[in-house]
């Protein structure tokens, strides 16, 4: 559905999935689309870098009088036990997933519409937790509670927060998701064996138009929730934890998704 007038809107990460996806929904839209990412967009440039990110708002000033809409979607998945995961790729995670996206708003307030919409590309790994991918599920859990912060605190102003909760969708995100295989007794094939299970889940995961078009919709709403939790199974897992126990939770968790032979 075309918009009513042609909104300015930021998203970084979206040179590729998602945000790239989005981006071109946008174009389609008639909205004016500034992409930020790594390479191949409008501004390259890497979100931890918060002084070169700077220099990308100031540029976005010149042209654009306000954001309408800002969806930090830059991230990356990162998948090993959390005991032998070497550090540097730990902070990495986190410099990328969540300080980049505070980096990203916190440079976009100034230019922040009256009624603009923070849109918060968080996962439904944030919503409980998964082996092996303990950092990814703590770095967009971190995501969904600043968006509930922000939402908060945005609370007498017009200015809306929401954080999506994408469920697996086909695009290259675990194919450029970092792993690390180290092991031990512990764990002996469980790393392994939790890799193969995410890329034996490939076709089962949504079309990128099915959950573009799901989030486009989403976005275009005049009232936003604090969040959307995208996936059947997921919303009906979502609803599941808010009647069960912690153990509980946990302990199914474990028996779906631990595999050590």
């Amino acid at each position: 559905m075309k918009s009513k007038k042609s909104r300015n809107i930021v998203i970084t990460g979206a040179s590729s999935g998602i945000g790239k996806a989005l981006k071109e929904a946008f174009i389609k839209n008639g909205d004016n689309v500034i992409g930020i990412s790594t390479h191949d967009d409008d501004f390259c440039c890497d979100v931890t870098n918060h002084e070169e990110m700077e220099k990308v708002f100031a540029q976005i000033a010149k042209k654009f009088d306000k954001i309408d809409i800002l969806i930090p979607c830059a991230g990356f998945g990162l998948l090993g036990a959390i005991e032998l995961t070497p550090f540097e790729k730990v902070k990495k995670e986190y410099d990328v997933n969540v300080l980049g996206l505070i980096s990203t708003i916190q440079l976009a307030f100034p230019l922040l519409a009256e009624d603009a919409k923070i849109v918060n590309i968080s996962s439904v790994c944030a919503l409980y937790p998964v082996p092996f991918r303990g950092f990814y599920s703590s770095s967009k859990a971190a995501v969904s509670m600043l968006s509930d912060g922000l939402r908060i605190e945005l609370s007498k102003t017009k200015i809306q927060s929401t954080a999506i909760c994408p469920c697996e969708i086909r695009t290259n995100f675990s194919k450029n998701r970092v792993q690390n295989f180290d092991t031990n007794e512990r764990y002996g094939k469980a790393i392994e064996l939790a890799s193969s299970g995410i890329s034996d889940r490939e076709n089962k995961r949504m079309s990128l138009e099915k959950a573009t078009k799901i989030m486009m919709k989403i976005i275009n709403k005049k009232k936003l929730k604090p969040q959307y939790v995208m996936g059947t199974g997921n919303k009906i897992l979502t609803f599941f934890t808010r009647f069960s126990t912690k153990s509980l939770q946990l302990k199914i968790l474990t028996k779906i998704f631990y595999k050590k032979k």
